[in-house]
């Protein structure tokens, strides 16, 4: 059995995922972010379901080293410090150019060959494999290595900014698998990616 690819992100009702650059660098992310408890429940809950995770640089930088150092500081919930555990504790993929080292359970992946590395890799995994970062989950989707898309939107009109996906080929096509409204209106969408090989 094959691994699957899961690209998974919090969106505007337009589809973006950052009005400016680089605004997801405080962890608790923009304003326009809803994160209240029963939704940072369902992303420990989908995190500790993964086989592994596989990053960009951009992401994995936001995530190391608060999502590491969460796990005893005490003056964050306790939903937010198993979250770090699961993060730290979870394989991880880094994808990038520039990084040559990298904690916390992370081997790097770089080179022009980078998606073919993560074909094998894919190929000859199990379980479903998280994915962070619209660059990597553009160049996996051109390659049709992306198997699933899990949006979260959130309720506001950014207007601006950094889309979901770079240019595409083509169209995507889905196909819904699953939908649920949390709190705050947020909700979550999970579509298999049509064309996927």
């Amino acid at each position: 059995m094959a691994g699957r690819f899961v690209y998974w992100m919090n969106v505007s009702l337009d589809l973006f995922i950052e009005r400016e650059a680089g605004e997801h660098g405080d962890i608790a992310g923009p304003s326009w972010i809803r994160l209240g408890e029963p939704l940072h429940r369902e992303f420990n809950a989908r995190a500790r379901a993964l086989s592994m995770m596989v990053q960009g640089r951009t992401v994995y930088e936001m995530m190391d080293p608060f999502w590491p150092n969460a796990r005893t500081d005490e003056s964050l919930p306790g939903y937010m410090r198993e979250y770090g555990e699961i993060w730290t504790d979870i394989p991880k993929v880094l994808v990038s150019r520039t990084r040559t080292t990298a904690e916390h359970n992370t081997r790097i992946i770089g080179g022009d060959n980078a998606i073919e590395q993560l074909a094998v890799l894919r190929r000859e995994a199990d379980g479903d494999i998280g994915v962070g970062g619209a660059t990597l989950a553009t160049q996996l989707q051109r390659e049709h290595l992306l198997d699933e898309l899990l949006v979260f939107t959130h309720p506001v009109v950014l207007g601006a900014g950094r889309p979901l996906f770079d240019a595409l080929d083509q169209p995507l096509e889905l196909d819904l698998l699953e939908q649920r409204p949390f709190d705050q209106g947020v909700t979550m969408h999970r579509y298999a990616v049509r064309g996927a090989r």
